[in-house]
């Protein structure tokens, strides 16, 4: 399994309309995306800044390229982002997953 992992960075006051964005968009496209075995957004506020991290889970090198393309480390922006992100950071990183646990309950 691989991870891909994306960054960016809004200002404060347009956190919570990025975040619903990206549930209108990169979310369902990854899901939606055979291979896509699950996506995980994280926020984190530093001063008047929103830090998101998504990490999607896939199959394979393959799976990513059809969600990406043929330049599998560089990032997919959809038009609407230039209108939170504060920088628009070219590339992705790619983990080959080595371990997964469960977590303890119900």
């Amino acid at each position: 399994m691989i991870a891909r992992t994306w960054h960016g960075a809004v200002p404060l006051a347009k956190a919570d309309a990025y975040h619903a964005y990206l549930l209108a968009t990169g979310v369902p496209d990854l899901g939606a995306t055979p291979g896509n075995r699950g996506v995980y957004v994280m926020r984190r506020v530093e001063g008047g800044r929103a830090h998101f991290l998504m990490i999607s889970l896939w199959d394979s090198i393959e799976a990513i390229r059809a969600f990406a393309g043929d330049d599998v480390e560089r990032a997919r922006y959809y038009p609407e982002d230039r209108d939170f992100l504060l920088q628009l950071e070219p590339n992705v990183t790619h983990y080959e997953v080595l371990e997964v646990s469960k977590l303890p309950g119900p």
